[in-house]
């Protein structure tokens, strides 16, 4: 399976806020197709935070209200509640049998991290429904490679493949950034999804 034409905008518009590439995310608004921006669109934004900061998710927000916006969210994705138990279903599935280690170490630096990772991160944002949690990962990958955070990035490509996406589509994500992310960082990036995606599917 590749990605469509819609997964490639998706992943391109997680790694324009995360770069703070407004120009690109105005493009990407102005040239969307009938349909979209839809439900994913404003997904891919909420998450954005977790990888970008608040204050790129913002801007972000503001930048897009300004040409046309995201569309009226519907009912379901309102004030939903975190989900403990599917916020964990999902940290186990991306990290499989590193997840205890994973978690001592987040708790080791400081429970509070591992708490808010735990409760706010995977329960209330990752585990949503609206994305499906591959395309959730790849829209990760493509924020972590544009910032060239090698160590989230290997994480999150072995993930996304743990979750059903190919280790073509972990690829086709980084192709799908050539010209937003510098040669030498993207190069860096096709490196560790080639070392840390393989084998998996």
């Amino acid at each position: 399976m590749s990605l469509s034409a819609g997964e490639k905008r998706l992943v391109r518009l997680s790694a324009a806020i995360a770069l703070g590439a407004w120009d690109e995310l105005r493009r990407l608004r102005h040239e969307a197709p009938a349909g979209e921006p839809d439900r994913r669109w404003r997904e891919v934004l909420l998450q954005s935070h977790l990888f970008a900061g608040f204050p790129r998710a913002v801007e972000a927000a503001s930048v897009l209200a300004a040409v046309g916006g995201l569309g009226t969210p519907e009912p379901d994705e309102l004030a939903r509640p975190s989900d403990p138990a599917a916020g964990r279903a999902l940290f186990d599935a991306i990290y499989a049998e590193n997840a205890p280690t994973v978690r001592a170490a987040l708790d080791e630096a400081h429970p509070e991290l591992a708490r808010w990772i735990a409760e706010h991160a995977y329960a209330r944002v990752l585990a949503r429904p609206g994305l499906a949690p591959d395309r959730r990962e790849l829209a990760a990958v493509a924020a972590l490679a544009a910032q060239g955070q090698d160590r989230q990035l290997a994480s999150h490509a072995r993930g996304a493949v743990r979750l059903g996406a190919t280790s073509d589509e972990v690829h086709e994500t980084l192709a799908a950034l050539a010209d937003l992310v510098p040669p030498a960082l993207l190069e860096r990036a096709r490196e560790v999804a080639a070392h840390f995606a393989r084998g998996l599917t």
